[in-house]
C-alpha cells in the first residue's frame, strides 16, 4: 500500500484541476490521490486513509482543504502534509512550506514532523485562525466567482460593505474576566492573511490560544488598526486588547457569523479552546523523522 494519500480540492484552482491532476500523478506516483466533489469530502477521505494507515496525509488546497483534512486527521497517528493551493495558504506560510509544488513536495518526501496544537471552536476543529464577527462575515459575503476574479482583492470588496453597518456587540469571556468588542480574532499561530503578523506571541505549539478583541468597527477605526499592525503596534492600541488564554467564549445578542479556517462555522455562543495535537510535515531542522 502506498505510504502518501494525497487529497486534492480541484475547486481551489478549478481551471487546472485536471492538469494538476496529471501533474499529481507524474510528480508522486505511489501516492493514492484522492478527489473531493464537495465540503466535507476532504474531512472524511482524511479520516479514512488515516484509517487504513497511510503514514502522510496531504492536504492539497487552500486553508479550507487543510482545515478538513486535519479535522479528519485528528486523534490519529497519520502526519498532515500540505501543497498550497489556495488563496492566501496561511498555515503553509506560518510553517515555511513553500509555495512550489515540486518543493513541497520535497517537504513531504523529506519526513521531517513537528508536533501543533489542535484548536476546536465548538465541534468545528481549526489549526491557524478562528474569528466571530467582521472577518467571518466578509467570509460569508465574498463568494467563489470574485475570489476567481479578484483574488485577496475580493476579501477587502467585501470588508468595505460590512464596515460601512453597524457593528454587533460581542461578549468574550476567559478566565473570570469579561470584554466586550466588535469582532474578535483567535489564533493559533501568528500569521493572517498574506504573512500579516496578527498574533505577536503565538506559538503553534503552546497549548495556548491568542485572543484579539476589537473594540470599535468604523472606516477609520479599521484603518487605525491596519496601521498598528503595518507597523506592530496593534495591540497596544487603547482599543484593542490582546491576551493569550487555555479557553474562551465568545457570545452575543445578535446572529454573528463565525469562522475558523476561512470558512464559516455557524454563528454566536461560540467556545474555543484545545482539542490535542499533531503531526505535520515540515522543511529544515527543528522537527523529527515521521515514523
Amino acid at each position: 500500500m502506498p505510504d502518501i494519500a494525497v487529497i486534492l480540492n480541484p475547486r481551489a484552482r478549478s481551471e487546472r484541476a485536471l492538469s494538476l491532476v496529471d501533474e499529481l500523478r507524474r510528480l508522486v506516483p505511489d501516492a493514492e490521490l484522492l478527489l473531493t466533489e464537495a465540503a466535507g469530502d476532504a474531512r472524511r477521505l482524511a479520516a479514512q486513509a488515516a484509517s487504513d494507515g497511510f503514514r502522510v496525509v496531504v492536504a492539497a488546497g487552500g486553508d479550507g482543504t487543510v482545515n478538513e483534512v486535519a479535522s479528519g486527521l485528528a486523534g490519529s497517528a497519520a502526519a498532515l502534509g500540505v501543497l498550497p493551493m489556495g488563496t492566501m495558504n496561511v498555515f503553509a506560510k506560518e510553517h515555511a512550506i513553500p509555495s512550489q509544488l515540486e518543493a513541497a513536495l520535497a517537504v513531504i518526501r523529506a519526513g521531517t514532523t513537528r508536533e501543533i496544537d489542535l484548536a476546536i471552536a465548538n465541534d468545528a476543529h481549526f489549526i491557524q485562525l478562528a474569528g466571530v464577527g467582521l472577518d467571518a462575515q466578509v467570509v460569508m459575503e465574498t463568494n467563489w466567482e470574485s475570489k476567481k476574479r479578484f483574488g485577496a482583492l475580493s476579501y477587502l470588496i467585501s470588508a468595505a460593505q460590512v464596515v460601512s453597518r453597524t457593528p454587533p456587540k460581542l461578549v468574550v469571556e476567559s478566565g473570570g474576566a469579561v470584554h466586550e468588542g466588535s469582532f474578535v480574532l483567535v489564533g493559533n499561530g501568528r500569521y493572517y492573511g498574506a504573512r500579516i503578523v496578527l498574533f505577536p506571541d503565538a506559538k503553534t505549539d503552546d497549548g495556548l490560544l491568542d485572543v484579539l478583541v476589537f473594540k470599535k468597527l468604523g472606516y477609520i477605526d479599521i484603518a487605525r488598526y491596519l496601521g498598528g499592525v503595518i507597523i506592530g503596534a496593534h495591540t497596544k492600541l487603547a482599543d484593542v486588547e490582546y491576551f493569550q488564554t487555555r479557553e474562551v467564549r465568545v457570545h452575543s445578542k445578535d446572529e454573528v457569523p463565525v469562522e475558523v479556517d476561512g470558512e464559516l462555522s455557524g454563528v454566536a455562543p461560540v467556545d474555543f479552546r484545545m482539542a490535542g495535537r499533531m503531526r505535520v510535515c515540515v522543511p529544515g531542522a527543528g522537527g523529527v523523522p515521521a515514523q
